[in-house]
Parts: C-alpha cells; sequence; structure tokens
C-alpha cells in the first residue's frame, strides 16, 4: 500500500483523480476500454469533481460499476448512491460505454445481487475508486466483514456506527432514518481491481486509517484487507493521517 498525504481535500482530490485518470488512460491505449468502480459519499466529492475534468479521457470507452446502494431507498431521496453518481458523474461525463447502477428490490435484493455478479465478471476492473468508513469498513461491508464469500455483490446489514455516519454527514435527518440493509459489492471483488485508490479525508477518519494502514488484517477493520492488494494507493489529507506513526 503507498501512502500520499496532502495538506487539504482538494490537494488529495486532485491528486486521486491523477493517479485513477493514469490508469484509465493506459487502459483505454491497452485494450481500448477501462472499467472502473465508483464510490459515493462525502470523502468522494474532491476526486469525482476533479477527475471529470481530465478532458484527455474519452469516456465513451469507460465502463462504470457502482460499489453498494441502500435497499429500500428511492432513487430521488438525497441519500441515494444512484442519485449521488448520476449528477456528480454520470451527467456530466456523458455517454460511458456502460453504466451499471445498483438497484435493489426490497423484497429480493438478491435478484439485483445475481443480475450484477453475472455482469461484472465479465469484466476485468482496472481502477476501483473507494473509501473507507469511520468504523473501517470498505464499500459497505461493516465489521465483521465477509473475506471468503465469491459472490461479487452481497446483501450486508449496516451496523450501527456506519449508520450513525450517513446521519451525521447530513445525508438523513437521523439514525433512524438510514436503512437497515445495502447491497454491497463483496470485499473479494474490490481486491480483484488491478489498481484501488482511496481517498480519505477529515479527522474522523484518522482512527480508521491508522488501524487499516498499521494495523493487522482483520475483518474487524474490512479495510485493512488493503494492505494485502499488490497496488493500493491511499490518499490522506493532514487530518485523517495525524495518527499515523
Amino acid at each position: 500500500m503507498d501512502k500520499y498525504i496532502f495538506g487539504s481535500k482538494g490537494e488529495l482530490g486532485k491528486a486521486s483523480a491523477g493517479a485513477g485518470a493514469e490508469v484509465i488512460l493506459r487502459s483505454i491505449r491497452e485494450k481500448k476500454q477501462a472499467n472502473i468502480i465508483l464510490a459515493t459519499g462525502a470523502s468522494q466529492f474532491e476526486t469525482l469533481e476533479s477527475l471529470i475534468q481530465h478532458e484527455e479521457i474519452d469516456w465513451s470507452k469507460v465502463v462504470m460499476f457502482h460499489l453498494d446502494e441502500y435497499i429500500g431507498l428511492d432513487e430521488s431521496h438525497p441519500a441515494s448512491f444512484r442519485k449521488y453518481l448520476r449528477e456528480r458523474f454520470v451527467d456530466k461525463v456523458g455517454g460511458l460505454r456502460g453504466v451499471h447502477f445498483i438497484n435493489p428490490d426490497p423484497d429480493n435484493p438478491e435478484r439485483e445481487c445475481d443480475r450484477l455478479g453475472d455482469i461484472i465478471e465479465g469484466h476485468s476492473i482496472d481502477a476501483a475508486f473507494v473509501g473507507i468508513g469511520e468504523n473501517g469498513h470498505l464499500a459497505f461491508n461493516d465489521p465483521p466483514a465477509d473475506f471468503e464469500t465469491d459472490k461479487p455483490f452481497i446483501v450486508v446489514e449496516l451496523d450501527e456506527r456506519c449508520r450513525q455516519q450517513q446521519a451525521r454527514e447530513g445525508w438523513f435527518n437521523s439514525i433512524e432514518e438510514v436503512p437497515n440493509e445495502a447491497v454491497s459489492m463483496s470485499i473479494k471483488q474490490i481486491m480483484k481491481s488491478k489498481c484501488v485508490i482511496v481517498s480519505v479525508p477529515d479527522k474522523r477518519k484518522a482512527k480508521a486509517v491508522k488501524d487499516s494502514i498499521e494495523g493487522p488484517v482483520t475483518n474487524m477493520c474490512p479495510a485493512s484487507i488493503l494492505q494485502e492488494h499488490p497496488d493500493c494507493r491511499i490518499f490522506l489529507d493532514e487530518d485523517s493521517s495525524e495518527l499515523l506513526s
């Protein structure tokens, strides 16, 4: 795991987007297509804003996969990750080769897991843009995360710390409004990505960052598995990196 520390969120976002853009451009040159995974949330604001400014990328040759989504939340809800990605990325770059949103049926979310699993198994992921949760989660894989499942997408139960984070970030008015379940890309599927770009700003993530980078690899800190990835680049600011030794 390579780590890079910057003075501000804006600098972090430009650097992480630049690293991801290089991977995308190389993939397009080499195989005429790039396949990417995009995360959402407050940690990705600056990264996505900077990524769409890379006008040299031919987005018509890029396929996007969606990392996670709540179960039972309409796309019109302010916290919908489909809404987030449409407004901050998809509608701004226009004309992607493929867009694969997670849209789970509350009555049978496993069906959506199977549908997306069949699609992603036909794509080699070049770059995954992800964050780390306050509880160390990777996507919506809260502790104790399933490190063993081979399913690309799974139904997960959100723990209280995760739900509190979503409410504190302003996506919901209270923790009671935060759904209890989500569909998430699995740990093994994320780890299949050739390059993982991790953007983690803010002081509230400092303990999770330290545990993920310097602690043992354990499913009680799901993002610690990134220590085992051959090309993982983690972008931090002064606040999120303050506890690193």
